[in-house]
């Protein structure tokens, strides 16, 4: 699978993330994905308010000990109406060895009333990889004018692919 994720995030496996057989407890590296994860549709979705609403089988493939230096990858598969799902790799950096895999994580926008959103996406747009300063987690009526904004600019477009490869 890692052909097809990309590695940002980064951990050094550390004594207080350990189990007691001395291997990364399993525990703390879902919190370090769904982190991830979270930040990375935060991001896609344009919206703060984005929620863990699904997380499938998770393939522990092998342990971690303290001091190896661990990298997460994400990708993202498809947009739903209200919804992000991306697919999860864990690695060791030095080795390559592969730690875990999940196949999907599904992220649901919320309003202010905490009800899922339509985020009028539907195509994964790598030009959204970013934090953008015009689209910068703005409040939902307001991301609709910065959206036809953007349409109508003709600056060159930085499609930030690197994420999604």
């Amino acid at each position: 699978m890692s052909a097809d994720v990309t590695f940002r995030s980064r951990r050094w496996v550390r004594p207080e993330d350990l189990n007691a057989h001395g291997t990364l407890f399993g525990g703390s590296l879902l919190r370090w994905i769904d982190e991830e994860a979270a930040i990375y549709a935060i991001i896609q979705l344009g919206n703060s308010r984005a929620v863990t609403k699904y997380i499938s089988e998770i393939d522990f493939v092998s342990s971690a000990r303290q001091g190896d230096l661990i990298e997460m990858g994400l990708r993202a598969t498809a947009f739903g109406r209200t919804s992000l799902t991306m697919r999860a790799e864990v690695r060791n950096m030095i080795t390559r060895e592969r730690i875990l895999t999940i196949e999907k994580i599904v992220f649901v926008g919320l309003d202010d009333h905490g009800q899922p959103i339509p985020h009028g996406y539907t195509d994964i747009t790598y030009e959204r990889d970013r934090l953008p300063h015009h689209h910068g987690l703005m409040r939902t009526e307001d991301r609709s004018t910065a959206d036809q904004v953007l349409a109508g600019s003709n600056r060159e477009a930085d499609t930030g692919c690197d994420h999604l490869q």
